[in-house]
């Protein structure tokens, strides 16, 4: 009887381990840090490149790769340096896009302060196992040649330090054409969120591939 039992308990384990397979696989998670860019300010939530991620995942084949986007209008590189170490505890992410700074350079915070911050997010989601994808911006010239060139290069300047992927600049070809902003001025219509998403796409997907690789070894 003894022996029956483990032999049942060891069928079960292992048609567990099998069951449970899939579902460790489809944990997969990006996590994006952003600010009203990402959080879908002033357009519908179904049409932001957010969930234009989702989908394009799904049609590429990466459907085990889930999006938690923890993006606030208004957010800050110190916000988010002070809420990623409690979401990468809680969502364990593979890759991390952040996209974060345009609110600091708005308010004129010092770009040292804002480089800090930035640091500091790339290296907890380095530290953590996870690969960072570092979005760029850049200020308008009323802000004055001197901050916007001191600006605009913290990004390259942080991508090169911590060899992480990089998109220059997330508002190119987007920020000038009228049509494609909101009346604001600021923020992206409805109609670029596709570009945005083909911003951000290109560096991503190789990081995905990369990653499925590493986990198969193949």
């Amino acid at each position: 009887m003894d022996t029956l039992l483990l032999r049942a308990r060891s069928i079960l384990l292992v048609l567990f381990t099998i069951q449970a397979a899939p579902a460790l696989a489809s944990q997969n998670t990006i996590l994006i840090m952003g600010d009203s860019l990402s959080a879908a300010y002033g357009v519908p939530s179904e049409t932001a490149w957010v969930q234009l991620l989702r989908q394009r995942l799904e049609e590429n084949g990466l459907s085990h790769w889930q999006v938690v986007n923890a993006s606030i209008s208004g957010e800050t590189t110190d916000g988010g340096a002070r809420r990623l170490p409690e979401l990468i505890e809680k969502h364990g992410p593979e890759v991390v896009i952040i996209e974060l700074g345009g609110n600091d350079g708005l308010r004129g915070f010092p770009p040292n302060v804002i480089e800090s911050n930035l640091a500091s997010m790339i290296e907890n989601t380095l530290q953590s196992g996870a690969k960072a994808l570092l979005v760029g911006m850049q200020m308008p010239p009323n802000y004055g040649p001197r901050y916007t060139q001191m600006f605009a290069e913290l990004y390259p300047t942080l991508s090169d330090r911590y060899n992480t992927e990089l998109v220059p600049f997330f508002l190119d070809g987007i920020y000038n054409h009228e049509e494609m902003m909101q009346p604001d001025g600021i923020h992206p219509a409805e109609q670029a969120q596709p570009k945005l998403l083909d911003k951000v796409w290109p560096v991503l997907e190789p990081m995905l591939e990369e990653a499925r690789t590493a986990a198969t070894g193949s």
